[in-house]
């Protein structure tokens, strides 16, 4: 099942995945540490993430035990070393904690409670390097103040809502931590939904088993885009889907987009679209219409949010959808797994379906006036990372398309690549350029050697790590910037080796001689720095076969299961690309 296409399953049912093989899937080190039982939360996030295609090995710590795991380095949890550590404290509890505090306690208990949460989190990501997900709060009206709560500082629920907005932002500058948004689960399901007193009561469990599900899978959509796996483009059917009606027989005048009557649920999906893509999800149109009719009503309509300038491939034409969702695929150069594709035609949506099974197809729901919360509830587009590149996303694709076209007007390759004019810049990590280093270490499937997910938190630490030698590039040509588009990260084994800890790069730009002039880059440092060889190491995965050979083409000799390449002996491969700037020694 592809990533995000899932069904909301019950507790029942995600248990009897528990008896399952998962084997074959990536293992997650998981810890959950919670001051209730979280026994049945365990299970169901195992359960879960079957679907994900994810094998989680889980420390379950004993419940109220949270500060002794964390703060004591003798603790089970230190002996575990997970990967990524969940800490689950209980609105109830919190009620409880409030309740017995003074008056000027409540005053500041929201500022106590986020010291504790920052102490705990430097803790886990210094001690044990692990990433934290934290459960941010479900609301409690314990109704002291009623309506006036909003109005004093003193009230729970005023401090209740500093706490989740303080959460937010220890998020934006914590680089390994991630808030699981339980607040938003809530007024989306209902709170007679997500709490059953009477289970709290005998058993210390605050979670109802409808609502668990829920839990488990927007913590494995966290656990999931950690790992590499989002979605990059959207696809999208325009009659009925984009706008109401068939522009071929109602007429530009007749479609029904703006303010009035379903025109609005048909403009206020476009704003919603209009977002991701500033978001840098890439957007694409499949439809079966004239190509000239269909972009009419982008370039003409008064009413239209998105224009032709927000769409990265426009297809429009009377093929069958999935031929035009394969070309679609090969001019984006992402994987099926990444894409999602929406229509409102329930033939169109099992066409698809059956014959590209990777894709994500959300079962639309046939008013268009439900669509938004629909898609909403489906949460398609988790991400790890934002970067101001992803900005500028659309505009890359739409530029490589001015590529292909000029590569079929040149019969010899070797002439169209020295014809594009293409630069590059050199830099080590920086605090402008992190954000996109880690957003490219977990989105780099096909081209990435060892597949090691790297964050924010990450790279700031390898940067000022003088034991690792960091290096970024971008690709410019006469048709405009590709933007940042490799990492190389470098780690020096001993006096004489350089290990390539990391090599990863954007598949949009294969095929342009970037790998040789990233080799002479890397090995002109290492020669210049008294190195006399690099080691290489491919790992393979489901999706990186692409650079299976990837050492043994650019010369590097197999020995004892790594790639090693002798500096003294090395000839500069010929490349295309022109350096902008080479960095210095930033060891």
């Amino acid at each position: 099942m592809a990533p995000g296409q899932y069904t909301m399953y019950s507790f029942t049912e995600l248990k009897k995945n528990l008896k399952k093989d998962y084997n074959s899937f990536r293992k997650v080190r998981l810890a959950i540490l919670g001051d209730t039982s979280t026994q049945i939360l365990a299970q169901a996030l195992k359960g879960y993430a079957f679907h994900y295609q994810i094998h989680l090995d889980i420390y379950e710590a004993d419940f109220n035990q949270i500060e002794r795991q964390v703060f004591d380095a003798s603790s089970d949890l230190y002996a575990f070393k997970p990967e990524i550590t969940i800490v689950f404290n209980a609105v109830e509890k919190l009620l409880y904690k409030f309740n017995k505090c003074n008056p000027q306690g409540k005053m500041h208990f929201a500022e106590g409670h986020l010291q504790g949460i920052s102490a705990m989190y430097e803790v886990l990501e210094e001690q044990l390097g692990c990433k934290v997900i934290y459960y941010n709060f479900c609301e409690i009206d314990n109704a002291v103040f009623g309506n006036y709560a909003n109005k004093t500082t003193s009230s729970f629920i005023y401090q209740l809502r500093k706490i989740n907005l303080e959460l937010m932002r220890l998020a934006q500058y914590a680089g390994n931590f991630y808030v699981c948004d339980l607040c938003t689960l809530q007024n989306r399901i209902g709170r007679n939904n997500v709490f059953a007193a009477n289970i709290y009561i005998n058993t210390d469990m605050v979670f109802s088993l409808d609502f668990i599900p829920h839990v488990a899978k927007s913590t494995l959509d966290i656990i999931t885009a950690l790992q590499g796996k989002a979605h990059k483009c959207l696809i999208l059917d325009l009659d009925n889907t984009l706008w109401g009606g068939v522009i071929g027989d109602d007429g530009i005048e007749n479609v029904h987009i703006g303010n009035l009557g379903i025109g609005k649920a048909f403009t206020e999906f476009q704003l919603w679209l209009k977002a991701l893509k500033e978001r840098g999800i890439i957007l694409a149109v499949c439809s079966k219409n004239t190509e000239s009719v269909a972009k009419e009503v982008f370039q003409s309509h008064p009413d239209m949010v998105l224009r032709l300038h927000d769409i990265a491939v426009f297809v429009a034409n009377w093929e069958n959808k999935v031929d035009n969702i394969r070309y679609i695929q090969s001019v984006l150069n992402i994987g099926y797994d990444s894409m999602v594709f929406v229509d409102d035609n329930p033939f169109e949506r099992n066409m698809v379906r059956n014959n590209i099974p990777d894709i994500t197809v959300p079962e639309m729901p046939e008013d268009p006036a439900d669509y938004l919360s629909f898609l909403y509830s489906q949460n398609l587009f988790e991400t790890a990372s934002f970067s101001v590149e992803d900005e500028n996303r659309t505009t890359y694709y739409q530029t490589e398309s001015k590529r292909v076209s000029a590569q079929k007007a040149h019969t010899d390759e070797g002439a169209f690549l020295e014809s594009l004019d293409m630069t590059s810049d050199v830099q080590h990590f920086n605090k402008f350029n992190t954000p996109r280093v880690a957003q490219l270490s977990q989105r780099s499937n096909q081209f990435n050697l060892r597949t090691i997910r790297y964050t924010e938190a990450d790279i700031e630490r390898m940067g000022a790590d003088n034991s690792f030698y960091t290096f970024t590039f971008t690709l410019e040509d006469k048709f405009g910037d590709n933007g940042l588009i490799c990492v190389v990260i470098l780690k020096k084994e001993d006096s004489t080796t350089l290990f390539i800890d990391s090599w990863f790069m954007s598949c949009r730009v294969l095929k342009r001689s970037m790998e040789e002039f990233v080799l002479n880059t890397i090995v002109s440092f290492a020669a210049e720095n008294g190195f006399r060889s690099l080691k290489g190491e491919y790992i393979a995965t489901a999706k990186n076969e692409l650079v299976k050979d990837h050492y043994k083409n650019l010369g590097f000799q197999q020995k004892e299961g790594f790639w090693i390449l002798a500096i003294d002996s090395y000839n500069a491969k010929g490349s295309y690309i022109k350096n902008k700037n080479v960095p210095v020694n930033n060891g």
